[in-house]
């Protein structure tokens, strides 16, 4: 298991440097943040010293070897516009972020598995039927178009939910949290069923078409043949087995809904890294950008350390000794 640990954080290194390298070559390759952060009026010696003040009067690759340097320290760069490190900005906004997500993949997983279930013991059923028809909705509708909708009907028509916004919150262990807050969560479940509705799909799926693959399988006609109830053999044998394909796509999808929740964060203005993303891209604020992403890989490695360590858990057959599968 040791030895396991340290091959994959010798792995996730390496991947943070190219990572860097393409990153910062691709984002510092676009457009001239000078034009955004000096006035149109400005002097050649006024561009010039705000130039060199930022670093941006250097060769691309000494400004990458600076950065790369200042990186090892925990230093990911000075914002250009707010003048304040870029690491700092994204932790300040990745609380709402993880609260928005870890809310989408809780509504994706616990209303997905039942529905998956039901679906995979009666696929024949009108509700067996009807959950994989919403499931193929679920994949086919765009983001933005169901956010659109589900303000509509629920925040104008109905007037139930607000529309936008984070709303109030309350801290816990120095972070602010929205579910604690009286009618916080109120402004978090438009955003949340958005973000989960492609992700419940998934996991609908994912389950129903495991149940029936293992409805088939040998162990299950010698379960019958014991006289083992319904529900033993559906919660043991069935749920246990179906549950390692789903908590590998599902906690690698998490990383998803991290990265990819700019779209619903900036239609409901949920105040998340996603959207100060969007906003650092439109005004070239590049250490922003920079950060983000590699903070974005160094998440999903460490969501993937952990998918392994989970998955062998679940299945004994699996032994991560060196870093292979016995």
């Amino acid at each position: 298991m040791t030895l396991f640990l340290l091959r994959r954080l010798l792995q996730a290194a390496q991947v943070l440097f190219v990572m860097s390298l393409l990153v910062f070559v691709g984002v510092y390759a676009i457009g001239n943040p000078l034009d955004m952060l000096v006035d149109p009026q400005a002097t050649a010696a006024d561009t010039a010293r705000v130039a060199a003040a930022l670093g941006l009067d250097q060769p691309l690759w000494v400004q990458y070897w600076r950065f790369l340097a200042n990186a090892l320290q925990g230093d990911l760069g000075i914002s250009f516009l707010h003048g304040t490190p870029a690491l700092h900005l994204i932790v300040q906004r990745l609380p709402a972020t993880l609260e928005l997500a870890v809310s989408a993949l809780l509504i994706a997983v616990l209303l997905g598995i039942p529905l998956g279930l039901w679906a995979g013991l009666r696929p024949d059923s009108f509700g067996g039927r009807t959950v994989m028809a919403g499931s193929i909705l679920g994949f086919s509708l765009p983001t933005f178009w169901v956010g659109l909708m589900l303000i509509m009907l629920f925040s104008v028509h109905l007037g139930w939910l607000p529309s936008g916004g984070r709303g109030p919150t309350r801290e816990f262990l120095g972070l602010e949290w929205s579910l604690l807050a009286p009618g916080g969560w109120r402004h978090l479940l438009l955003p949340a069923v958005n973000l989960a509705l492609f992700k419940l799909a998934l996991v609908i799926r994912l389950t129903q078409s495991g149940t029936r693959e293992a409805l088939l399988q040998d162990y299950m006609r010698f379960a019958r043949a014991k006289g083992l109830p319904a529900r033993r053999i559906v919660g043991v044998h069935v749920l246990k087995n179906i549950m390692i394909p789903v908590v590998t796509v599902v906690g690698l999808e998490f990383g998803t809904l991290i990265a990819f929740s700019v779209v619903t964060e900036s239609i409901f203005a949920w105040p998340g890294i996603g959207k100060l993303l969007l906003d650092s891209i439109t005004q070239l604020d590049r250490p922003v950008v920079v950060a983000y992403l590699l903070l974005i890989v160094f998440i999903y490695t460490l969501i993937s350390l952990a998918v392994d360590l989970i998955y062998a858990a679940l299945d004994p057959r699996v032994r991560l000794a060196g870093g292979q599968a016995a």
